[in-house]
């Protein structure tokens, strides 16, 4: 039985050139979409993930892609030279150019095609000797085919009888909220997460007991692959090559793993940053067939504070002082993340002069960096000069002898540009 070709571009809706983040992240979206826990009992969305996973597992594979797009199909009986061979039309040698008329072709690079030109060419007659056309043509051993139509395009198909190999397990990705204190100081975090684990049953082979003959392949472990007029035989992918059809596991509905809700505990690192990726290896979906399990990434999002705010790893914070601690200078004390733990405050001098919306700068009292061992941040010291509310005459007397022992104009420089 003949099977059809599979477009994984269209699958994952991305273009033939895409890089492999565009088709991560495009297997990424449809894989929340159709996922079997978010559609329950849906057939057809277990049947779009199926075909998005199938897509995903040879485009998100280097080699697997490079065949996938040299031929137009894959399997893993292909040769990666044969394939490389068959693009270049090296199989052509000897008999391409117009030697027959008509055309097979196989799908090559970019849904391109490369011609073989065999037409009107009975590939039944063909002997290791020499072959006969329709036509009456005769081409011998050594002079242009050098053997067999099998014996050419043997190295591409190995005969199709490995069985269906392990299955490594997809990722999982959590968003996780931390509060301030814990990502600036450490700590530790909970959730709980759902994950696939395998099937206590079948241990994650899907299958249970004997079976029965594949109908796809009625029991010869391949199926022909049709590229253009050719046919190549290749390995059965409903019985992986076995011939068998098997028992799908009833517990696990013949995925091989089964869906379980756990609590999780990990540490927070010092100086985790908002938006942080963590990777938990191993934590994420069981693989099947003895594959390995896929990664846990968390996205962690942390909380605010409402005196601080941090800036990667420096702590910014907009303190008040009086009028004459800004005109005449002064020593006063500002809190840092440091106070958290109740420790002394941190004494910051304010020149002379200083002015509302001015920076100061307090070296290595902002935040632990997790990347740099015993690296700080700075923290950022804003002015906000507050004005007082003067209430007594004497005050009111004696800010107006400061008007006219300092008659200056703040607004001077400002009319004068206009």
């Amino acid at each position: 039985m003949a099977t059809q070709t599979k477009d994984y571009y269209s699958t994952l809706g991305v273009k033939r050139g895409a890089t492999a983040e565009e088709i991560r992240k495009a297997f990424r979206k449809l894989a929340r979409r159709y996922h079997p826990d978010v559609n329950p009992n849906d057939k057809r969305a277990e049947e779009k993930f199926k075909e998005i996973s199938q897509a995903n597992d040879v485009l998100s594979d280097e080699k697997k892609r490079k065949i996938y797009d040299q031929v137009g199909f894959y399997s893993d009986s292909i040769d990666p030279a044969a394939a490389e061979a068959a693009a270049r039309g090296g199989y052509g040698a000897g008999f391409g150019g117009g030697g027959f008329p008509g055309g097979a072709r196989v799908g090559g690079r970019g849904g391109q095609e490369v011609p073989f030109d065999f037409g009107g060419f009975d590939f039944s007659d063909f002997q290791s000797s020499g072959g006969h056309g329709r036509g009456g043509a005769q081409e011998q051993a050594g002079g242009g085919f050098g053997g067999s139509f099998k014996d050419i395009f043997g190295g591409m198909f190995s005969g199709g009888h490995k069985a269906r190999g392990p299955r490594p397990g997809t990722d999982l990705e959590y968003q996780v909220s931390v509060d301030f204190w814990s990502a600036v100081r450490g700590g530790v975090a909970r959730l709980e997460i759902q994950r696939q684990e395998v099937c206590p049953a079948c241990k994650g082979k899907s299958t249970m007991g004997g079976g029965s003959e594949c109908p796809e392949c009625h029991g010869t472990g391949q199926v022909t692959q049709m590229g253009g007029r050719m046919k190549f035989n290749i390995q059965c992918p409903r019985c992986g090559g076995t011939g068998k059809q098997q028992q799908g596991c009833p517990t696990c509905n013949g995925e091989g793993v089964v869906a379980r809700r756990e609590p999780l505990e990990f540490r927070i690192k010092a100086g985790t940053r908002d938006g942080q990726r963590i990777r938990l290896a191993g934590r994420g979906n069981a693989g099947t067939d003895g594959g390995a399990a896929g990664d846990l990434f968390l996205i962690v999002k942390v909380g605010t504070h409402p005196v601080f705010t941090r800036v990667a790893d420096d702590i910014h914070v907009t303190v008040p002082v009086t009028m004459t601690e800004a005109a005449l200078g002064a020593k006063i004390d500002v809190p840092t993340i440091d106070t958290h733990d109740g420790g002394g405050r941190t004494q910051l001098k304010i020149p002379p002069g200083t002015q509302t919306g001015q920076k100061l700068r307090l070296r290595e009292k902002g935040v632990p960096s997790a990347s740099r061992e015993g690296m700080r941040g700075d923290e950022i010291v804003e002015v906000r000069i507050v004005v007082p509310h003067v209430q007594d005459e004497r005050s009111k007397e004696i800010l107006r002898e400061l008007a006219k022992l300092n008659p200056e104009d703040p607004r001077a420089e400002l009319l004068g540009e206009v």
